[in-house]
């Protein structure tokens, strides 16, 4: 009996370090936190927050069982610890305490289901697999869309798909808004790019997934989708010029590069009125706005620590019941995440998420500039989607696009440290894609 005891901790231990159950939970994990919205509308909120805590147990085993190939000291990045500390402590000056504390339990779940993840799958195994997954999911909402708009010409409410696929669109597929639709096929378009570059998939199936998430892009009618393509694509042509720079030339141009965006960014600024006409999106960007003053008039009121954390607005509470009545609407969420990390967080929130988020980028651009596989690339242009799409929406900071966040941090965090990776030569010491 003795023995029969001590062989079964033995075999769970194998069986959860080994490699098939690492890429099998990988693609779990993706596959519900990708598909949140429509598990929740279907199977309902307790089934969906059951299957994040089953997840997590089962990625505590997995990290117990490799204890001995992770290192401690390197499993999560300090920024990301210190900003989810900080939103555990505006806990105790929210005005919902019950409310803000399953608000930033969820926000520490999806942390830790992404650090799980980025410690048992490499660069190249996590991009396929959010391939994989992204091309299940945008399948799926192509299929609902073409069901609900031409063969039975019938919204689905329960999904929020208004079945406008007949008319070219907006779909909203199974992610519930337009906008979200959109920035999820603009994160699969690149991880299709990456997947082709690097030969990962057959070209065919590479072809058929490019050509349906571009379609999905279109349809979705997001005016957020063509900034987004824009943006990401200014992106990769610069790291292709990084990558093709001699070495002694690299960290000249990395700072001529860093230039040109402070100085594309101020344009941008200026030239923001023609540039919304020019997108058809004045209408949007002017309840943004509205909303925007709004909320910067409530974060003077408490402008260090901010009113608490809560992810998506508790549209009851305080004080997002005072900004909706205030502009006269129902927002779930600050459509910036910039500007609701302040809110909720102050100015100490938001210095650590842009600490988070900008060292996450600088260490992934840098790793990418110096290394041969176009892999790398992932990485630093998923950062870029996310910062751009940040100053449209709020979906860095929940579900996907805060999973994605934590995920490229802990991929970044685990190369060296960037003051060493500026101007110099790739070693053998790296670790692999």
């Amino acid at each position: 009996m003795t023995g029969a005891r001590s062989a079964r901790p033995r075999w769970v231990t194998a069986l959860l370090g080994s490699a098939g159950f690492a890429r099998a939970y990988t693609l779990v994990v993706l596959g519900t936190v990708f598909s949140a919205f429509a598990i929740e509308r279907t199977a309902g909120h307790v089934a969906y927050v059951t299957m994040i805590t089953g997840l997590c147990l089962l990625g505590v085993g997995i990290l117990v069982s490799r204890r001995d190939e992770i290192s401690l000291f390197r499993l999560v990045p300090t920024t990301l610890v210190v900003f989810v500390g900080w939103a555990l402590t505006s806990i105790f000056w929210s005005w919902d305490r019950s409310e803000s504390w399953w608000s930033w339990v969820s926000l520490a779940a999806i942390a830790f289901l992404a650090v799980v993840l980025g410690h048992i799958r490499d660069t190249l195994q996590t991009a396929r697999a959010v391939g994989d997954v992204l091309r299940l999911l945008l399948g799926i909402s192509l299929g609902l869309e073409v069901l609900s708009g031409i063969l039975l010409d019938t919204p689905f409410r329960f999904l929020g798909i208004q079945g406008n696929i007949a008319a070219l669109g907006p779909i909203q597929g199974m992610f519930g808004t337009r906008n979200l639709l959109g920035f999820v096929a603009v994160i699969a378009l690149i991880t299709f790019l990456v997947e082709y570059r690097t030969q990962s998939v057959r070209p065919g199936t590479s072809l058929a997934s490019v050509v349906l998430g571009g379609s999905i892009a279109a349809l979705s009618d997001s005016p957020t989708v063509l900034v987004l393509a824009i943006g990401v694509g200014l992106a990769a042509g610069a790291l292709m010029l990084v990558r093709r720079a001699r070495p002694e030339r690299r960290r000249a141009l990395q700072w001529v590069l860093a230039g040109v965006v402070v100085v594309g960014l101020v344009a941008g600024y200026a030239a923001r009125h023609p540039i919304i006409a020019f997108l058809g999106a004045g209408t949007d960007f002017s309840l943004r706005v509205d909303l925007w003053n709004v909320m910067v008039d409530f974060t003077r009121y408490r402008p260090v620590q901010g009113w608490g954390w809560y992810g998506p607005w508790d549209q009851r509470g305080v004080p997002f019941a005072s900004i909706n009545f205030r502009v006269d609407d129902n927002h779930a969420t600050g459509l910036n995440s910039f500007f609701d990390v302040l809110l909720q967080l102050g100015w100490a929130g938001l210095i650590l998420f842009c600490a988070l988020a900008g060292v996450a980028l600088l260490r992934s651009w840098l790793d990418a500039g110096e290394r041969r596989s176009p892999v790398y690339a992932w990485t630093p242009l998923i950062l870029v989607a996310l910062l751009i799409d940040s100053f449209f929406e709020s979906f860095t900071l929940t579900g996907i696009g805060w999973m994605l966040l934590v995920l490229c941090a802990v991929r970044a965090g685990q190369s060296r440290g960037w003051r060493e990776r500026i101007g110099s030569r790739p070693t053998s010491s790296l670790p692999r894609a």
